[in-house]
């Protein structure tokens, strides 16, 4: 008997729907006309033992007992979903061959395998159990990737790379939960401090905001612009660059401090003559933005609809789950397999059936063109978000269902767009010993453009005025002007803004090296998790809403204040990250990751111990936060994150 084990119910219906008719619904399970049998998980079935669950002392949280570091690690069942699992047990027993059909991804991985491994397998099941990949829910997708199944043992070590994670989660969040909740107790302040290794550097990253702001104090600059004619008559404008020489009257950004600068510069070109002494040329094209990985889908969504990043998540899994329109929601890949080229004009037709696109933009499209997102070696354990060709009938998408599902079709679509192209001149103006910067692009093919209303209007304006110029032309300078502006404080996070800051968290660290390497990662947090990640920050009120600004509140504000800086900055958990994909492709090993983990963890239990804030007391604990972790459960972000 062949045993397919998808990740959830409505991923075991879709691949029930690919086997031999007719089929027998059973409790758990779906029996199919071969005799094969699908059944299921729940999300996660098994969750982390608790601290109590090694030891009942472990119950009072007690300084002298941490860190709490397990010898022997150990899951047990979930109390809500030990039927599923009973249910496993008894068909893992019966089965000649086993197919793990969990999402594609080091989560879904485990999900699957850490059932196999509680219940235990034979050494013949463990080395004919197969691997299947399904990112499409509709039955063509299923079918193929059934043709193209490989051995689960593949798979093994992305496998460890997930046990890895949640198992480093685990001892940073107890710990460092209970050390700094107690250190918190000492100071007045009777709530839990919640401490987790994405969810810290992430309160971390409003918080330093929030400072910026609170202490931004505003400094006037002054800019200096040559209105310059011809000697045909025809007029631009053109703006100062000071020299090496005005240094010491310069900001950071090399932008002009005192007045009385600017104005002697002015006094100096007021009807004086100016030669072109450069002239640049240049040709440019942008191609396409790649299909969305989520990210930059919940980043599109924040920016356009005003979503938080778990509005979009939710609504992405329906779209995968319920109405089968997209493919695999939870990816963080933005490029597609060459095989899916051949699919375009069954994806586009799909598209305008159920509204994702216009008529006039799919009959804009040249589906010769083939942009560069289809690359079969940029492509790992999944693909980027696109349309499937399923076609709906009758029921129709809800608002927001609709929104995000044109984001997708458009993105898309794009693929089948010329580039934008323009022409940019630079020209630099000399007068009276000074260095002036003209600059004008011209719109030469809007391209995909045109699917961006919004984008394409801001490029028209890009077109600006330069008159015909050659290198060496005399120009004379009619007037001179200085502008006064003020320096502006950063703007304070929103859903959009904060998840751009966890993908690209490689901008906010110093360290060259860890810099390098983050740009290489996925930064804070991952696809599956960053959604979840805020809205726990959220739900502790370590985080609160002003409108769609995200701040800090007094109690987070206070608790970041309280904590080594190096747990609240993103270098540590996106090295991790680093790390856990050199384990996933076999570049490191599970013991070199965690040993000088867990030698950190006790220098940071240590320093708990010693800690005391004034700043908690008289603090009110957060409303919602409860003093126990929630369970581990696939959908949701784990409590210690």
């Amino acid at each position: 008997m062949k045993l397919y084990i998808a990740e959830k119910p409505s991923l075991g219906r879709a691949i029930a729907d690919a086997l031999p008719k007719p089929h027998k619904k059973q409790d758990g399970f779906i029996e199919a006309g071969d005799g094969s049998i699908v059944s299921w998980c729940i999300g996660h079935l098994l969750e982390q033992a608790e601290p109590e669950d090694y030891d009942s002392k472990y119950k009072k949280w007690q300084q002298q007992d941490l860190p709490i570091v397990p010898q022997q690690w150990q899951f047990k069942a979930k109390p809500k979903t030990k039927k599923q699992l009973s249910v496993l047990k008894k068909l893992i027993k019966r089965a000649k061959m086993i197919i793990h059909a969990g999402d594609p991804d080091r989560e879904g991985q485990l999900l699957v395998d850490e059932v196999l491994q509680f219940i235990g397998l034979t050494s013949q099941q463990k080395q004919t159990t197969q691997r299947l990949l399904i990112s499409d829910l509709n039955l063509p997708a299923v079918k193929r990737a059934l043709a193209a199944m490989q051995p689960n043992k593949l798979f093994v070590p992305l496998s460890v790379s997930a046990l890895a994670r949640a198992r480093a989660d685990w001892l940073y969040g107890m710990n460092l939960t209970r050390a700094f909740t107690l250190a918190g107790k000492k100071s007045g302040y009777q709530g839990v401090l919640s401490v987790g290794r994405v969810q810290t550097p992430v309160l971390g990253l409003v918080v330093r905001r929030d400072k910026e702001i609170t202490e931004f104090v505003s400094k006037p600059f002054y800019e200096v612009f040559a209105h310059l004619a011809t000697q045909a008559g025809e007029e631009f404008i053109a703006k100062w660059r000071p020299s090496d020489a005005c240094k010491p009257y310069l900001d950071e950004e090399n932008r002009v401090l005192v007045k009385e600068l600017a104005e002697n510069v002015v006094s100096r070109i007021k009807g004086q003559p100016g030669e072109v002494s450069k002239l640049e040329q240049k040709p440019k094209k942008q191609a396409p933005p790649l299909p969305y990985n989520l990210s930059a889908l919940q980043i599109d969504a924040g920016k356009v609809y005003g979503m938080s990043a778990k509005q979009v998540l939710d609504i992405c899994q329906g779209l995968y789950e319920r109405h089968k329109l997209i493919t695999y929601p939870r990816s963080d890949n933005r490029y597609l397999p060459s095989e899916h080229y051949q699919h375009r004009q069954t994806v586009l037709k799909a598209v305008l059936n159920n509204k994702g696109c216009s008529k006039e933009q799919i009959e804009g499209a040249d589906l010769s063109l083939r942009s560069k997102c289809w690359n079969d070696k940029k492509v790992e354990a999944h693909h980027a978000i696109i349309p499937t060709v399923k076609q709906l009938k009758s029921a129709q998408l809800g608002s927001q269902e609709l929104q995000v599902y044109t984001l997708i079709s458009r993105q898309y679509l794009a693929q089948f767009y010329s580039p934008f192209s323009y022409h940019e001149t630079t020209a630099h103006i000399t007068v009276a010993g000074g260095l002036f910067i003209a600059k004008a692009k011209q719109v030469n093919e809007v391209g995909f453009k045109v699917l961006f209303t919004k984008q394409s209007k801001d490029e028209e304006s890009l077109s600006s005025f330069l008159p015909p110029l050659q290198q060496g032309q005399k120009v004379q300078c009619v007037d001179g002007q200085v502008q006064e502006k003020h320096t502006q404080p950063p703007q304070y996070y929103t859903d959009a803004t904060l998840l751009s800051a966890m993908t690209g968290i490689n901008r906010y660290v110093k360290d060259s090296e860890i810099k390098k390497i983050l740009k290489e990662t996925d930064g804070l947090g991952t696809e599956a998790t960053r959604a979840g990640i805020i809205e726990l920050l959220f739900k502790r009120d370590f985080l609160r809403r002003e409108g769609k600004q995200i701040r800090a509140s007094e109690v987070g504000h206070a608790m970041v204040d309280m904590l080594p800086e190096s747990l609240t900055l993103p270098d540590r958990t996106a090295l991790w990250e680093s790390h856990l994909a050199k384990i996933a492709s076999k570049e490191c090993t599970y013991t070199v990751f965690m040993e000088p983990l867990i030698t950190q963890l006790h220098d940071f239990v240590y320093a708990a111990k010693q800690t005391q804030s004034s700043n908690l007391k008289g603090l009110t604990k957060p409303r919602n936060f409860k003093r126990k972790f929630k369970k581990r459960s696939r959908n949701t972000t784990k409590a210690n994150n």
